[in-house]
């Protein structure tokens, strides 16, 4: 009676286990000429697939047919099996599937336990590491091959060519400078990324941080023949962040607000507060709207200080918003001179600072970029 006892107790430790696991298990079950079908889903199984498992054919949870046949000639054959596919949706899915046989000691009964890993973040990592290295490359080896082109030239027929030697040696200098801002684009982004996972402990009064910002970006405002127009809200308190780096956001917002923006035109920045992140991403104007960043803590209620930078430029088509924060993605047609980086920094900064990034924009209605950032503790 004791090892009954044992056996059940064991039994239900570890359907307790299963169900705590964090990657989704199926038990599937077959033999003597029956379709498979499911026994058993642990609770991350159920969230992956939002259907009743028990009892469900292997197909409505399972449905790529490569998938379906891996794991049924797997359970025909009682032998380990393992299959990798991608599952489609609003973001598409990378899973590993791993099966392993279960000897239930019933004859003609066969059943599998199949894992599930999500190899999403993986594939996407190693994907964005080849494109990164790739247009890195692609980046610095545009202005390498100027400065060779001229510096040959110069060293042949134009080198008593005083006309020519100023014009080219302007070029070239413009050219060290493109690459010497790419390489601290690069390294800053590289150094953002290194600590990314500590959040900052700081206090920043963001209204003196985009004064600040402003009075230093006036020189390519007077340029540019742009204003800049601050508004700070009624109950604004400072946040919890790293002065340096949220100068960094700020400024490239309103860099590329001010490059894009017609000559007499106005770059709006809004500094407000918001009760939540719900809130806090709340459409701020017409035109379509796109979450290219959410924190985990958007919805245990907690405040945040939003930034809003507006320009008058010639708008963003939908198609391009959700590419908008990689790393080197430039809007076709649209050349604001850039590295291509400021957006991605934008997007690193703001995830170590636990906050959230949201662009608004239509085309020929100008484009609207917002951080929220969690509101510092009060002061004891």
């Amino acid at each position: 009676m004791s090892e009954v006892v044992d056996r059940r107790g064991a039994g239900t430790a570890a359907q307790l286990i299963l169900e705590l696991l964090p990657e989704p298990v199926i038990l599937v079950r077959g033999g003597d000429g029956e379709p498979a079908e499911i026994a058993y889903g642990n609770q991350a199984a159920r969230e992956v697939f939002r259907i009743e498992l028990a009892g469900a054919p292997l197909g409505a949870a399972l449905r790529r047919p490569e998938v379906l046949e891996t794991i049924e000639a797997a359970l025909e054959m009682a032998t380990p099996a393992e299959v990798a596919f991608e599952t489609i949706g609003v973001q598409p899915r990378f899973w590993r599937a791993f099966a392993r046989p279960l000897d239930t000691g019933e004859p003609g009964q066969r059943q599998l336990v199949v894992v599930l890993r999500d190899e999403t973040d993986a594939r996407r990592t190693e994907r964005m590491r080849a494109d990164f290295l790739a247009n890195a490359s692609h980046e610095l080896r545009t202005p390498l091959a100027s400065l060779a082109g001229f510096v040959e030239t110069l060293r042949t027929h134009a080198k008593d060519d005083t006309e020519a030697r100023e014009k080219f040696l302007g070029i070239m200098a413009q050219q060290a400078t493109r690459m010497a801002r790419l390489v601290d684009d690069l390294l800053s982004l590289s150094r953002i990324e290194l600590n990314e996972h500590i959040a900052p402990s700081g206090r920043v009064d963001l209204a003196r941080t985009i004064q600040d910002v402003s009075d230093a970006i006036k020189p390519l405002t007077g340029e540019r023949a742009v204003s800049v127009a601050i508004h700070v809200g009624p109950s604004v308190t400072p946040v919890t962040g790293d002065r340096d780096q949220l100068v960094q956001v700020i400024q490239n917002l309103v860099d590329n607000a001010v490059k894009y923006t017609p000559r007499g035109g106005t770059v709006r920045v809004a500094l407000e507060s918001a009760p939540s992140g719900e809130a806090a991403r709340a459409p701020s104007r017409s035109g379509v709207g796109l979450s290219l960043l959410s924190p985990d803590t958007a919805g245990d209620g907690q405040a945040y200080v939003v930034i809003r930078v507006t320009d008058e430029g010639p708008g963003i088509a939908r198609q391009h918003l959700p590419r908008l924060s990689e790393r080197f993605y430039r809007v076709e047609g649209q050349r604001s001179g850039g590295t291509g980086l400021g957006l991605a920094i934008v997007k690193h900064v703001v995830n170590r600072h636990r906050g959230g990034f949201v662009v608004e924009s239509a085309e020929g209605e100008g484009s609207t970029f917002s951080v929220y950032l969690p509101v510092a503790p009060p002061q004891s």
